[in-house]
């Protein structure tokens, strides 16, 4: 199936998006390389590369030249636990040149795009408890009606202890950024283009000390909740691609990723489980060093409910600042010029912020 869309992991830390049939393909090279010019001077789009992932050209399999990769930042790389979610914008999954059958095929999957203005596509949340992860797929999020997108988009925030409102929060923002773009641009419109959010699930990575960790041995939370001597290692899954005697190419897809930030198809499905440990970035031991009061007397006395949410989601100050949460858009296989402000990718900005409002507010 030439549809069939992977992500690969490239060693040196990018990921690899293979190349769509023509038109959709060329389109999407062809917008990233007007993006990524190196002679723009357009405001408008140099500030719009702060919205996408880095792009890196495009690459193809010495085994098989005829194959095009976009070679792409991979956003969730500085995650020790990525959470992550795939939320398509706007009120037409269409763009203006689909044909009558696309747009019946587009509107009768999900006839509440256009009230809605916008789309849940897969989200993968990182439980706490059970250190596990929770995959949702399109299913879910096309089974959302205007009553339960709150709650259903509500699930992405929620470790199964509490609601991590910091990453609610920095979601925001980051979107009213984006949305400030949008409103002050005529010069292209986006059609079953998304935005991916990732924010980080362990809570080793942001509020964890060593010292806390003792304390709360005595002070009886359980342990295996804040256990973990690789407080200081990412362990992510490095995957590196070769080729194999008949040209293929065989790549580890980065866990349950690709079904998020390509065009949400299938993906290349082959593991290779070579682990590496990457010591986190400066910035971030410096924080995980300074930041975390979270422990105290007070906060551990009362039952244990209680006491799990304040440890995991009373972060101090400082942390909550600084939420690591990307927001960046993707997939542009349907981007157009236009001399318009792009209303229904707008609609769907503001309507998403509100929702995500209202699960704070309340």
């Amino acid at each position: 199936n030439a549809s069939l869309l992977g992500i690969l992991q490239h060693p040196d830390g990018t990921v690899l998006k293979q190349l769509q049939p023509p038109p959709r393909g060329p389109r999407e090279q062809e917008f990233y390389n007007k993006v990524y010019d190196s002679a723009c001077c357009d405001s408008i789009l140099l500030e719009l590369r702060e919205y996408l992932p880095k792009y890196f050209g495009v690459w193809s399999p010495p085994t098989a030249p005829n194959d095009t990769y976009l070679k792409l930042e991979d956003v969730t790389r500085k995650f020790n636990k990525p959470c992550i979610m795939d939320v398509k914008i706007g009120q037409k999954s269409y763009d203006p040149y689909a044909s009558a059958e696309k747009i019946q095929q587009q509107v009768s999957k999900y006839p509440l795009m256009e009230e809605i203005g916008f789309l849940v596509l897969g989200m993968r949340v990182y439980h706490v408890s059970s250190d596990s992860y929770e995959t949702l797929n399109q299913h879910y999020g096309r089974s959302l009606t205007k009553e339960t997108v709150q709650d259903g988009i509500s699930k992405f925030f929620h470790n199964g202890y509490c609601l991590r409102k910091d990453a609610i929060a920095a979601s925001i923002q980051k979107i009213k950024k984006i949305l400030e773009w949008f409103e002050g641009q005529k010069q292209l419109n986006f059609y079953a283009s998304s935005l991916l959010f990732v924010y980080e699930g362990s809570c080793q990575a942001t509020t964890v000390r060593l010292s806390d960790v003792t304390l709360a041995e005595k002070r009886g939370v359980p342990k295996e909740l804040l256990s973990g001597g690789d407080i200081l290692e990412y362990n992510n899954n490095i995957h590196v691609i070769n080729s194999t005697e008949n040209g293929k190419i065989e790549a580890s897809v980065s866990k349950g990723l690709s079904k998020f930030y390509a065009l949400h198809k299938k993906a290349y499905s082959k593991r290779h489980h070579s682990q590496l440990s990457l010591k986190v970035e400066n910035f971030e031991q410096g924080n995980v060093w300074k930041s975390s009061t979270c422990m105290t007397q007070e906060h551990l006395n009362g039952n244990v409910i209680p006491q799990l949410e304040k440890v995991f989601c009373h972060m101090p100050a400082e942390t909550k600042e600084s939420a690591t949460i990307e927001v960046r858009m993707i997939d542009f296989a349907h981007v157009f010029p236009s001399n318009t402000k792009d209303e229904g990718y707008i609609y769907g900005l503001k309507n998403l912020i509100t929702v995500l409002q209202s699960i704070l507010d309340n």
